[in-house]
């Protein structure tokens, strides 16, 4: 059944996800470490930090893709599963990342980082973060509006604390721009090959985007609010406080800043591959 398109806001994703910057990476090769990390170092990095389980998610992605096209997910039957499959593969993105972070991750941040993330807290954050990821998103977003309104209730200080950390974790708020520019990109290329009966344009799409950016921001925040409430459910206060002014840290947030710029580089590439075969896919059921 054909649904008008919209374009998504961010689904509330993990800190270790959020500060996105689009083509940072660009400019990072610019200004390589003094001491980059090794390979070795920066595979344990991703998975003590659970970064490699936000890199897998990417391809979560690619599934609700038809979605962003205002069509339902299974618009392009097999044919888009198999594709999506090839181009959104884990173990490719998860070379790509090592690639990128071997050249870019001084050594010196990286053992910060995992200075905190392989303490007894630090685990058990990225355990609950990385549970978080594989939950279905709009039960996670019903049950964290509960949660808060409980917190409002009872005057509990989380609150504070989770506004503090997605402060701390995109301080610039680009992650809704990095969203944005890749969904525009997709769209705007769905047009064209005739996926999509709209003739759409960068230009209109901002413009659209721009008039409603208040509102957005407004609803992004509302949703890191709830999804961070339902993942650190299980946290005392006193832990999340520990956790926020971990990441309030420059150190952190350098390493955050620099990880999601690649996290959006690899999501970013993914959608322009994938969007080269558009005019080879037409939707199954009737527009």
């Amino acid at each position: 059944m054909r649904r008008a398109i919209s374009l998504a806001q961010p689904a509330t994703l993990k800190p270790i996800v959020l500060a996105q910057l689009f083509g940072l990476v660009a400019l990072l090769f610019l200004a390589l470490p003094v001491k980059a990390a090794n390979r070795a170092d920066v595979e344990r990095f991703l998975q003590i930090t659970g970064f490699d389980v936000a890199v897998e998610s990417i391809a979560q992605d690619a599934e609700d893709a038809p979605e962003m096209l205002g069509l339902e997910a299974g618009a392009f039957g097999a044919t888009w599963s198999l594709l999506a499959d090839e181009i959104f593969d884990v173990e490719g993105m998860m070379t790509q990342a090592v690639d990128i972070l071997e050249q870019t991750l001084d050594q010196e941040l990286l053992d910060h980082a995992v200075g905190f993330y392989d303490s007894a807290l630090g685990q058990r954050l990225v355990k609950s973060e990385n549970l978080s990821v594989l939950d279905d998103g709009a039960l996670k977003q019903i049950a964290g509006q509960q949660i808060i309104a409980e917190m409002v209730e009872t005057g509990d200080p989380k609150i504070e604390y989770f506004q503090r950390m997605n402060v701390a974790i995109d301080p610039e708020g680009v992650g809704l721009r990095a969203m944005q520019q890749i969904q525009v990109r997709f769209l705007v290329a769905a047009s064209r090959a005739g996926v999509i009966e709209e003739d759409l344009d960068e230009e209109m799409l901002w413009s659209q985007l721009d008039a409603n950016r208040a509102e957005t921001l407004r609803s992004v925040h509302a949703a890191g609010l709830a999804g961070a409430a339902y993942t650190y459910q299980g946290f005392s206060a006193d832990e999340i406080l520990a956790y926020t002014e971990a990441l309030e840290h420059p150190k952190m947030q350098t390493v955050y800043e620099l990880m999601n710029a690649v996290h959006y580089q690899i999501m970013g590439d993914r959608f322009d591959e994938i969007s080269k075969h558009l005019d080879s896919l037409q939707p199954s059921e009737e527009l």
